[in-house]
């Protein structure tokens, strides 16, 4: 049985250099004044996703990202450790989206990578054989930390989820149904589910596999259109090996609803984002004496911080 792996991943603004100028005017988060990485928990799935892959001969990995043009960092990286193919959907009125809006316009992207999901069947006949679909993305994003975006997608596309995935334990390929171990309050929980399914994956899963050297060679230069505008290296390099062209696609591309996506299709608006550094009003240096021990003890216990 080959797989038809989709993992979803995004491009954040690394949330240690939150400054002054983080915010638009809009309320919405200022990117391009950020630097930007590759959302950690969505590197723990595409590590699930690249041992499937391992497993099943044949199976096949895209990464799909929405955002702005240099998302498609984010595609390279993924080819680097083993992806098949990327998608970037970048448009302008998809610009200030919020969990509702993002995951509309990527269950639609879906939609078009994997066809038979739109008609209500388990498996895709891509290639003349049968394959299972696999939709994978990190628990949540450290740009917003609400881990809604796959539940949702999963609630749009009408199919099974499984959240807060540790590990892929195995796949039945006869009963087409995956065994999942998943981390929960007080323990952890073993699950089956059949596909076509949708697993979040916690970023406390294995991580993921460095850059293949081979692979980073062959890539570097894969790029969008938007990327390659004004560029004649890239324009050249993609002109000559179409693997290098990283699927571009706008609303339109994948018959997005205008009313749902970006702000319009958004009931969520950021009011302020502020990096809050925690300060201690006062500090103190305590012994190792008798005195000074007692003393920290009768604090603690009238501050009813123990006792």
């Amino acid at each position: 049985m080959s797989l038809r792996i989709v993992v979803l991943a995004k491009q954040v603004p690394d949330t240690h250099n939150v400054g002054p100028d983080a915010m638009t005017p809009e309320g919405t988060i200022n990117r391009s004044a950020l630097p930007a990485v590759f959302n950690p928990d969505d590197l723990n799935a595409l590590e699930q996703a690249l041992r499937l892959k391992d497993k099943f001969p044949g199976s096949t990995i895209s990464v799909v990202t929405m955002g702005l043009p240099k998302s498609a960092e984010v595609i390279r990286e993924a080819l680097y450790r083993g992806a098949d193919e990327g998608y970037v959907v970048t448009d302008r009125p998809l610009g200030g989206a919020d969990t509702l809006a993002t995951s509309y316009t990527l269950a639609q992207a879906i939609k078009h990578l994997t066809p038979s999901l739109s008609r209500g069947e388990g498996a895709s006949p891509l290639g003349g054989d049968e394959r299972g679909v696999i939709i994978l993305c990190g628990r949540q994003a450290i740009d917003g930390d609400t881990a809604q975006v796959g539940p949702q997608i999963a609630e749009k596309l009408g199919l099974t989820q499984v959240t807060y995935a540790e590990e892929i334990v195995s796949l039945d390929e006869k009963a087409r149904k995956v065994v999942i171990k998943r981390h929960i309050d007080g323990g952890v929980e073993t699950v089956e589910a059949p596909l076509p399914l949708v697993v979040t994956v916690n970023g406390s899963a294995a991580p993921c596999r460095p850059r293949n050297a081979k692979r980073v060679m062959k890539y570097k230069y894969a790029t969008v259109a938007l990327e390659r505008e004004g560029n004649e290296k890239l324009a050249a390099a993609a002109g000559k090996k179409p693997y290098l062209n990283i699927t571009q696609w706008g609303a339109a591309d994948i018959d997005c609803d205008p009313k749902q996506i970006g702000k319009a299709g958004s009931p969520t608006n950021v009011k302020k984002v502020e990096n809050i550094v925690f300060k201690a009003k006062e500090s103190r240096t305590m012994t190792g004496s008798d005195e000074d021990i007692n003393s920290l003890m009768q604090e603690l216990i009238k501050e009813k911080i123990i006792g």
